[in-house]
């Protein structure tokens, strides 16, 4: 069973930084598409970025140059560095995977079947 369990989040001001973790759990798949979306209040889930272990990593335009998504395989555990953080960073960002993933559609949610229970951040001006 893929269980996916987010930590890391909180409250900064502009300008800041987070790193966000991701511990993963039973993950049988050799190529799979790992990732962050967020969603803000009133907003819709948006892709952050994403790694397909077969072709690499893909970002949302509004997070690159400022967020690095990573993986630590030894601890089963999947990160996201955010620097710069603006305060329309602000929502809850979720972990989550699927065991393959279509060319162009990494960021979209409709290619995850499982997900995070999602962690807060807010960032303020």
């Amino acid at each position: 069973q893929v269980q996916l369990v987010e930590s890391g989040g909180g409250s900064v001001q502009a300008g800041g930084f987070l790193r966000l973790s991701c511990a993963t759990s039973g993950f049988t798949w050799r190529n799979y598409c790992i990732g962050w979306f967020r969603q803000a209040p009133g907003k819709e889930r948006e892709g952050v970025a994403a790694l397909a272990t077969d072709r690499g990593i893909t970002y949302a335009d509004s997070v690159k140059g400022r967020f690095t998504i990573s993986q630590d395989n030894a601890k089963n555990t999947l990160y996201i560095q955010m620097n710069s953080l603006k305060p329309e960073d602000t929502a809850i960002y979720y972990c989550t995977a699927a065991w393959a993933c279509r060319r162009d559609w990494e960021l979209y949610a409709v290619t995850y079947p499982y997900w995070g229970q999602g962690t807060q951040v807010t960032v303020s001006s």
